[in-house]
């Protein structure tokens, strides 16, 4: 007897259906083909074990079971439960009249407990699509699947739950959420604020400037200055996502199996902070079997990068292609995948080995040829394309010991959220540009137009600073962000001051 049942495979951030055809003949042979990794050869014996441990058993017959399409390699141990529905219906031990309606994932354990598994959202998403009438899944993954409208959802336990399901007619509690409710109850506050932050208000502004445009920042201080303070509460002042931001950065997480239990939808924008021993394939993405980066992972949020000279040259190079495109492509002989990379990156780093800069008062100095050697770890194209450089100088004690909280949090996301609202506006007509950090040439020309004495100012600097052209399109993105945060339709000479000092890498003395 020949039976189908239904599941699924994740490539990327999409998901592709998978026919698993289960035929029983007459002689004996378990046969398991259509391009499986050794996770899911190996599940005949997960099977078996889960089937005796609840009054079912694999029968001594010819089974050969295909994974459609043949040529597409799956992978993982997701596939338990599609194969162990398909050998129970197809050898008659159970019914199954209504089975091609459901789309079934879950991994068995020995006694018929179901594991959580990875990509539910993007699985769920195209069982959608295909129409199927249900996704019956572990119920670790029930409030992710359940995100989807229009597909009911089943999370079970164990494989128990799905036999009487089908045999018996016993229905399975379906799991409703109402994915906006979900998502703006879980937009707490993060732990981190800006009123914890002593002094240092110039960097606070640089900060509010990079998050109104969503500008790429790097921060040059000596230990203590307050750095990896201020980078982790840059998340705070970015305004909160948007449901769609919510499911496209969900669906990522949900590839990595990242995305807790308890809540179905991310409501809180990432923040990554990868250690600086990072691999090339670790940061970008990649593998035999490609999974997401930690620069997908930072999609619509925050990658910080701590020290960032630390870092392999190598490992920073293979950034610069993302950092422009917003995505990274992966291609192997036989497929090619896209991952979205649209992150704001934060970077920091001490000015010299030693940690501090021209400093007489310094407990370590470092030479000239040190130093050069220190910060030539970060390539210019790299820094390039780094809107904003700033220095980070350390608080003296009477504002560090000053009892006075600063503006927080909230005030300066405010601020920060009409400027992105002008943004919105603005690029209302342009494809996957949101605000002004994703311009491309064509609309810097548009909208960052400058009078005669502004262009003036800006030619002197990129003559003396001996910018280049990318540096200029940066230079004209900030200014048109400071602009915006003033709610100025114009962008004056002020502006443009200001945000040709946020470009100290490029000053005489940084780089030799």
């Amino acid at each position: 007897m020949l039976k189908k049942v239904f599941g699924s495979s994740v490539f990327g951030v999409e998901a592709t259906t998978i026919t698993v055809e289960v035929n029983v003949d007459s002689g004996i042979g378990y046969h398991l083909v259509g391009l499986p990794d050794n996770a899911i050869k190996e599940s005949n014996f997960r099977i078996a074990a889960a089937l005796q441990n609840n009054g079912y058993k694999i029968p001594g017959k010819k089974i050969i079971i295909n994974m459609s399409p043949a040529d597409l390699r799956k992978e993982g141990s997701a596939y338990d439960l599609t194969l162990a529905i398909g050998i129970l219906v197809a050898t008659k031990q159970i019914k199954g009249d209504n089975l091609e309606q459901y789309l079934i994932m879950g991994e068995l354990s020995l006694d018929g407990n179901l594991q959580p598994i990875k990509g539910a959202l993007p699985i769920a998403v195209k069982a959608k699509e295909e129409g199927f009438k249900g996704f019956i899944l572990p119920k670790q993954n029930a409030k992710e699947a359940a995100i989807v409208d229009g597909l009911e959802v089943y999370g079970v336990e164990n494989i128990k739950e799905v036999i009487e399901h089908f045999d018996k007619g016993i229905d399975i509690p379906q799991t409703i959420i109402n994915t906006k409710e979900e998502f703006y109850k879980n937009l707490d506050f993060p732990e981190f604020d800006f009123s914890d932050v002593k002094g240092q208000e110039s960097i606070k502004r640089c900060m509010e400037i990079a998050a109104a445009g969503g500008h790429n920042i790097i921060l040059i201080g000596p230990p203590g200055a307050g750095k990896t303070m201020l980078a982790k509460r840059l998340p705070s002042i970015l305004p909160p996502m948007t449901l769609s931001e919510a499911l496209e950065t969900t669906k990522i997480h949900s590839v990595v199996g990242r995305v807790k239990a308890h809540t179905g939808i991310m409501a809180q924008r990432p923040f990554r902070s990868p250690h600086h021993t990072i691999s090339n394939v670790a940061l970008v993405g990649g593998g035999s079997y490609p999974q997401p980066g930690e620069i997908s992972l930072s999609h619509n949020g925050v990658l910080f990068l701590d020290e960032l000279p630390e870092f392999k040259r190598e490992v920073l190079e293979v950034m610069r292609q993302p950092l422009e495109d917003r995505e990274v492509t992966i291609s192997r002989a036989k497929f090619t995948v896209t991952y979205p990379s649209s992150f704001m990156l934060v970077a920091s780093m001490n000015p010299s080995p030693g940690g501090y800069f021209n400093d007489p008062n310094a407990p370590v100095t470092s030479s000239p040829a040190e130093m050069q050697r220190y910060l030539s770890k970060v390539s210019g194209p790299l820094l390039d394309r780094i809107d904003i450089h700033i220095e980070v100088t350390p608080v003296p004690f009477d504002k560090l010991s000053d009892e006075r909280k600063g503006e927080s949090s909230v005030d300066i996301r405010k601020r920060v959220t009409k400027a992105r609202e002008l943004q919105t506006i603005r690029f209302k007509d342009s494809e996957n540009v949101h605000y002004n950090a994703q311009m491309n040439t064509k609309q810097i020309r548009s909208y960052c137009r400058l009078d005669k004495a502004s262009m003036d100012l800006l030619k002197n600097a990129m003559e003396q600073l001996n910018l280049s052209a990318r540096a200029y399109d940066r230079i004209l993105k900030v200014s048109r962000t400071i602009a915006d945060l003033e709610a100025s339709k114009v962008i004056t000479g002020a502006h443009i001051s200001e945000a040709i000092q946020y470009r100290s890498m490029d000053r005489e003395g940084w780089l030799g």
